[in-house]
């Protein structure tokens, strides 16, 4: 019989005096391996969360070997305001909280509660970051180039791709991925900090954010019931949930050349394309003029397109994988 039990931790207070608390409950049965289970460590990234409010219904009643340790609001400071990453006020420092792991008890707010967390996630034999993606985009799980024990866990979870990402110096020549890993402190990652400790961690990218998305949920419902059955926690075997192809994605963005509206064409999500394909159009909002025809920069499987027309110069359009034998 499981036992469940949720506790509050407060890692730390806001300015004008209130708390800032993190529910983290517990499900415990007879013997066997620690999972912890995180979501919306972005707080516009809410599917994770329906995730596991969905999962608690079906743990509660399970005979699982172990114990599985589950936070559905991994950073409240973004989760009460729908955003990605925290105000500068809250957080100057370290505003996406994805970039501190393992985090610092006595450093800025994302990194204290990084912290508090890291001591739940750190003892665990294996982790699940629930992520979720842009608004039109292929639910999918990202995991670290090499790690065997991660890329068999993110298969068994499923979806359509398992998308592989090399730690800076493992991608021989590849100078492009290390000046970006280092540009935008890739290494403060949960996935990248679990993976350096020996610890099996998986991020699955699921459906479109700000929202609850039925499919987006379901996948990661029985994505997480596959991880935990793959583990040993739950009985059964995994079943199907996706084709799980092998790509890898890193640096595979198509960009915005100037700004404008963004009118995608007659392609969509999961759609393999070549090289020079068009993606869709860039258009002069007042003066209705081309200002760019969007292309794909490789040949690959389409996991992500913009349908957030206005568009920044340098903002990401699209992201094409490029699928590994």
């Amino acid at each position: 019989m499981v036992t469940h039990s949720r506790r509050t931790i407060t890692p730390l207070e806001l300015p004008a005096g209130g708390d800032v608390s993190l529910s983290i409950h517990e499900y415990e049965g007879s013997e066997g391996p620690t999972v912890y289970v995180q979501a919306a460590q972005h707080g516009r990234e809410v599917n994770g969360t329906e995730v596991l409010r969905r999962l608690h219904d079906e743990l509660v009643e399970a005979d699982i070997a172990g114990r599985v340790i589950a936070v559905p609001v991994a950073d409240p400071l973004t989760f009460d305001h729908a955003s990605y990453t925290a105000s500068r006020g809250i957080d100057e420092t370290n505003p996406n909280m994805n970039r501190v792991w393992p985090g610092d008890s006595e450093g800025s707010a994302h990194g204290r509660i990084a912290a508090a967390l890291w001591e739940h996630a750190s003892a665990a034999d294996a982790v699940v970051d629930l992520h979720t993606m842009s608004p039109d985009a292929l639910s999918h799980v990202v995991v670290t180039e090499g790690d065997r024990e991660s890329i068999a866990l993110a298969e068994a979870f499923g979806t359509d791709l398992t998308l592989v990402e090399p730690l800076p110096g493992d991608s021989e020549g590849d100078e492009d991925t290390d000046e970006e890993w280092h540009r935008r402190n890739f290494s403060g990652k949960l996935r990248v900090t679990a993976a350096r400790r020996g610890i099996p961690c998986i991020t699955p990218e699921l459906g479109s954010h700000t929202r609850v998305q039925e499919s987006a949920v379901e996948t990661g419902l029985v994505g997480l019931r596959n991880a935990l059955r793959h583990l040993g926690v739950l009985p059964g075997d995994p079943v199907g949930n996706g084709r799980t192809e092998r790509a890898r994605n890193h640096l595979g963005r198509v960009r915005a050349d100037e700004s404008g509206l963004f009118v995608p064409g007659e392609v969509a999500v999961g759609d393999r394309v070549t090289e020079g394909d068009r993606l869709g159009t860039l258009y002069g909002p007042t003066d209705y003029g081309v200002r760019q025809e969007v292309r794909a920069d490789r040949e690959g499987v389409l996991y992500a397109l913009t349908r957030e027309a206005t568009v920044v110069a340098g903002d990401t359009l699209a992201n094409v994988a490029l699928p590994l034998e």
